[in-house]
């Protein structure tokens, strides 16, 4: 057994496939209009289901309230990349437009030793950005 996908639940499509590819995710199926979709990394898969489909699965289903359960983690590769990557995340969009994610945590450098940063997507997943500080 392996973990093969990790299932995200989006009420704005678009949005998060906007977000989801500016960290560097391959899209490998599915789209803006899709209910589906479907990205890359590595071997791992990251889906991104609409409410519809997920009140498809489960008719009671609701968003969760209190707080998020769990957080995507991103390697950055080096602790300059860290700070690049919230900039571009959290300026403005393409054409001057909104930024693609939400600001949870400034860059700065965490005790443990590592660059680290926090955005939410467009539905207020917690995702953090990281990299080692002596990379």
């Amino acid at each position: 057994m392996k973990l093969d996908a990790i299932s995200i639940i989006t009420s704005d499509m678009p949005a998060a496939i906007t977000f989801y590819s500016a960290l560097g995710l391959e899209l490998a199926d599915g789209g803006p209009d899709a209910a589906h979709t479907e990205f890359t990394s590595g071997s791992l898969r990251i889906l991104l289901d609409t409410e519809a489909v997920i009140l498809g699965i489960d008719p009671e289903w609701t968003w969760p309230t209190g707080g998020h359960k769990m957080s995507l983690a991103f390697d950055c590769a080096i602790a300059e990349a860290v700070d690049e990557t919230f900039a571009q995340l959290t300026g403005p969009g393409t054409e001057g437009g909104d930024p693609v994610a939400g600001i949870v945590h400034e860059p700065w450098d965490a005790f443990w030793g590592q660059r680290y940063a926090v955005v939410s997507d467009p539905d207020g997943n917690k995702v953090d950005l990281f990299a080692a500080l002596n990379s």
